[in-house]
């Protein structure tokens, strides 16, 4: 379980309701080595103050998770990142793996998923996404990105865009290397999913993938996901 070495970097944006639940989640982790790192982008509920105690260090940064990670990584003290959702949940052998794949060489990867919740189908959703990861060596941030410090620096980071950051950053790493993909699961919130409807959030992700591959606008395309480019 050593975390010796890798900054747990998590993104939020008013996540008082469950950050307390997702930052003791990770004080094993903390206890046996990894640094973890809140990067608030201007939250106006009680997260900052909830994630006190519960990190090394809560740190503010312009709103969007691409600069908000970025801005984690540029204070983390580790050889590694592992880049965090607030509503995922490691596996407990999580940075073991992590250590593991680093040692024999890997540079990036990524875990498999797993979708909590309670509507039909979500399990299939899940399935499809880790199998579509392994064939395409593209990883989303759900699926807990990690890489090296020295990749991560190679590839300028993240892009600073409204939408598909994770995207974007796994084709960049993929150039270098093909990703370390775990069959050990996180958990992930399915909260978007039973929000708007299984079949029209895939098909909504498929269309906004699409029309990415085609050069639309991510800030265009974070309005259609829902939300203002900057209030992620």
């Amino acid at each position: 379980m050593s975390g010796q070495g890798i900054s747990i970097i998590i993104p939020v944006l008013n996540e008082a309701r469950g950050i307390v639940r997702s930052l003791e989640g990770l004080q094993d982790f903390r206890r046996t080595g990894a640094e973890i790192i809140v990067v608030d982008g201007g939250s106006v509920d009680d997260t900052q103050r909830l994630a006190g105690g519960l990190a090394d260090r809560i740190i503010l940064a312009d709103r969007g998770r691409g600069r908000q990670m970025n801005a984690g990584a540029a204070t983390a003290r580790g050889n590694a990142f592992l880049f965090l959702h607030a509503d995922t949940c490691l596996p407990a052998a999580a940075l073991t793996a992590v250590a593991d794949a680093l040692a024999s060489g890997a540079t990036w990867g990524r875990f498999d998923v797993r979708i909590d919740g309670s509507l039909h189908g979500l399990g299939l959703v899940a399935r499809m996404m880790n199998l579509r990861s392994r064939l395409t060596g593209i990883a989303t941030g759900d699926q807990a990105i990690f890489v090296t410090r020295e990749a991560f620096r190679r590839v300028g980071g993240f892009p600073e865009i409204a939408l598909m950051e994770d995207i974007v950053l796994s084709r960049e790493l993929r150039a270098l290397a093909w990703p370390a993909c775990f069959s050990d699961r996180v958990t992930t919130s399915g909260r978007r999913w039973e929000r708007n409807g299984l079949l029209r959030t895939i098909l909504m992700m498929w269309r906004l993938r699409l029309r990415f591959h085609f050069g639309a606008s991510p800030a265009d395309l974070a309005r259609e996901y829902g939300y203002s480019p900057d209030e992620r």
